[in-house]
């Protein structure tokens, strides 16, 4: 039983979200990999844009980030510089002032201190499985993978776990905009511009700022210094502290990113198990499969379709001229399916080592500050799972977000049985 076949012709449209509600096309993607590596696509909704769809050519470009700048936004959508600044989190900078930032946070987010956060993490995969095994049949997606990155960020923020679906919800509006599931502005059907400063233009942006002020007062005023905010709120050694705008739209990507990618790759995984039945039992026999099996999952899902970068001059490649100013889109859900650098790529395989997938933007300065908690969540859910079920099957057909920015399962239809 296959995982899943691409439906797409061979010649989708890259620009329309429409194209991705049956999962990425990946026909489409091989095609232009082998026939057009760098092709332009005119697009209604703005300007066009290139794609670089090679893992190779992704891997020279991420790490020239002179040549192909992230301040002027990372999805294809145009905006004015004004809403630029308005917008923009530490993603959206380059080299120098990326850095610096980055420095700033990403301590809250090193390897030591997330390996710290493994036994907390073992402890809610334990009752999310006691309720979907008693369940029996069930969406996976809401029942499991949504809920363990949930319950982890309000570990992590520090957040009341009342509160938690709420913020889960306004971070499905924000990073999920266009998929009518999740919102009711979808960016490409609005009619207005009311919401052009906040993150992602959504109105959800606004709520998360006003969220995410009220909870800091509320740490500082009971003297809370625990937890990641906290730690991202102290000054630089320089004396700098991250400016309120800047938190705050920063606040509102830890609240979005940090939920979905992890959520869509056990979605992912899931949807693998219930179709390649010996994975359960590669996982059930243990040992090595777990230092290779987390990258391989989040290389199947590549909750991340794409990043944008815009040249900041005119280069040629594959005998074509990326002009000064043009849109280049580098397909991470491409280069995770190329076939000169993985062996059989449309197929799990628990124990692919090397696996140089590209799902965290490695090789650039813009590599995921998330990874190492997304690789944890991901290896001990498994584990867990692995440890109390025989069956894994699909109860019906799943369904992929209408959006080509997030790759994600966002129904997933499955029966598990225990032990």
């Amino acid at each position: 039983m296959t995982v899943w076949t691409p439906q797409d012709d061979g010649f989708a449209d890259l620009s329309s979200h429409d194209t991705f509600v049956n999962g990425a096309p990946h026909n489409t993607f091989a095609r232009l990999r082998r026939e057009d590596p760098l092709s332009w696509t005119d697009w209604d909704g703005g300007e066009g844009f290139w794609n670089v769809v090679r893992h190779a050519d992704i891997t020279e470009l991420n790490r020239n980030y002179e040549l192909m700048s992230s301040a002027r936004g990372i999805r294809m959508e145009d905006q004015t510089y004004e809403e630029y600044l308005a917008r923009r989190t530490f993603q959206e900078t380059d080299p120098p002032e990326h850095m610096k930032t980055r420095v700033m946070v990403g301590k809250a987010f090193s390897r030591p201190v997330v390996a710290g956060f493994e036994d907390q993490i073992r402890e809610l995969c334990h009752p999310i499985l006691d309720a979907a095994l008693e369940a029996g049949t069930f969406d996976a997606t809401k029942v499991i993978a949504r809920q363990l990155p949930m319950m982890m960020l309000g570990r992590i923020i520090g957040t009341p776990d009342e509160d938690l679906p709420w913020l889960v919800e306004k971070g499905d509006a924000l990073i999920a905009n266009t998929d009518p599931d999740f919102t009711d502005h979808v960016l490409d059907k609005m009619q207005t511009d009311e919401y052009r400063m906040m993150p992602f233009n959504s109105p959800a942006g606004a709520e998360l700022f006003d969220y995410a002020k009220r909870l800091i007062e509320e740490k500082n005023r009971k003297g809370d210094t625990d937890g990641v905010l906290h730690m991202i709120l102290q000054p630089n050694r320089d004396g700098e502290v991250m400016p309120e705008q800047e938190f705050r739209n920063f606040f509102c990507l830890l609240v979005a990113a940090g939920n979905d990618t992890t959520r869509y790759s056990i979605a992912a995984g899931i949807q693998a198990m219930a179709h390649q039945q010996e994975l359960l039992g590669q996982m059930q026999e243990g040992g090595d499969i777990w230092a290779t099996a987390p990258d391989e999952i989040i290389r199947w899902a590549t909750p991340a379709l794409y990043f944008r970068r815009t040249a900041t001059r005119d280069h040629e490649m594959h005998g074509k001229l990326i002009k000064e100013g043009d849109k280049v889109l580098y397909w991470w859900s491409s280069a995770n399916r190329d076939e000169e650098v993985f062996d059989d790529p449309n197929r799990v395989d628990l124990f692919r080592s090397p696996n140089r997938h590209m799902s965290f933007g490695q090789g650039g300065p813009h590599v995921c500050l998330g990874m190492h908690l997304a690789r944890l969540e991901v290896r001990v859910l498994f584990e867990e799972l692995a440890k109390r079920v025989k069956m894994v099957e699909p109860a019906g057909d799943h369904k992929f977000l209408r959006s080509n920015f997030v790759g994600g399962i966002k129904e997933l239809p499955v029966t598990m049985q225990a032990k």
